[in-house]
């Protein structure tokens, strides 16, 4: 029997399997363990289940001796040191799949809801200011027939082309074989709205940058549901108040959670979601289950159903 130490409580029944099989202990706190907490906790572990906001670089896994298994409760990894992981051998899972369609889901509704101001037009009523039906008020963007560019055609992003040819939408795609590797450039300058699904690494950090920006139309609408540094989000607050861009609708942001005093949350035309791109029962249940079968198979010195290469 392991030791293992969950970083959050998961949805569903998994993590009783872990228990039936381990002993297991799960940070039982709303917020996550501070950096002095996740230290602690892991320094005897055998097995961890982390999650996006848990910072497993080199210098945890160094002060964790006994650790055999990392399974991350995310599709992406950026959070954890992977090479670090490597030298020591320590396999490393993730949840892919299972969250696909919620995030694209989520994707498109706020592509919807930035291109009709629909926060806008729900804050008229509870203000008081719709008085009447008015011609010329609350005006959006037609969606049907226009034109979207995905940077980062995974399977997220596929997904998301999946639910706007629905809209008979024109998909644009960053080095895709149906665009023949549009550049970003490209892209971005034919692009009514651009929705970003590529992972978080040296190369995209920062990818949407004032430039970037500049190049999309003065009416285009930018999503992001990957990752949140992959913005510049002080180009991004200048943009829309300079009215570059149309509008933006974030599902991340950098920092997570955003300060409530962030310049940016003052820009116009700007929606701001807390990172629910895979919040569906089904989704995060299934998430954890994965997680949960990564740690075993780690544990147990099987290859991980689901392991980072």
């Amino acid at each position: 029997m392991a030791r293992c130490f969950v970083t959050r409580r998961l949805p569903g029944p998994a993590l009783a399997r872990l228990r039936a099989e381990h002993e297991t202990e799960v940070w039982p706190e709303r917020m996550p363990p501070a950096r002095d907490q996740l230290l602690a906790r892991t320094a005897e572990a055998e097995g961890l289940i982390s999650l996006l906001t848990d910072a497993v670089d080199a210098e945890l896994i160094a002060a964790a001796p006994h650790l055999r298994a990392i399974s991350n409760y995310a599709v992406g990894t950026d959070n954890v040191d992977l090479e670090a992981a490597a030298a020591r051998g320590i396999p490393v899972g993730n949840t892919p799949d299972v969250l696909t369609d919620a995030t694209a889901d989520l994707a498109f509704a706020l592509l919807l809801a930035a291109a009709r101001r629909l926060p806008e037009a729900a804050e008229a009523v509870r203000s008081g200011d719709w008085v009447t039906w008015e011609p010329a008020r609350h005006l959006g963007a037609s969606v049907r027939g226009a034109t979207l560019g995905i940077v980062g055609l995974g399977r997220i992003g596929r997904a998301v082309a999946q639910r706007a040819r629905g809209f008979d939408m024109e998909v644009l795609a960053t080095g895709s074989s149906t665009t023949a590797g549009l550049s970003l450039e490209a892209l971005l300058e034919r692009s009514d709205f651009v929705s970003l699904h590529c992972p978080l690494t040296p190369a995209t950090r920062h990818l949407i940058d004032s430039a970037a920006l500049g190049a999309m139309r003065p009416t285009a609408i930018l999503i992001n549901t990957a990752r949140g540094p992959i913005v510049d989000q002080v180009a991004l607050r200048r943009a829309l108040e300079d009215g570059m861009i149309a509008g933006a609708a974030l599902d991340v942001t950098d920092p997570e959670p955003l300060p409530a005093d962030d310049p940016l949350l003052a820009a116009p035309n700007l929606i701001v979601t807390p990172h629910i791109g895979s919040a569906t029962t089904t989704a995060r249940e299934r998430m954890a289950e994965l997680a949960v079968e990564n740690l075993l198979a780690g544990l147990a010195g099987r290859p991980m159903p689901h392991q980072v290469t």
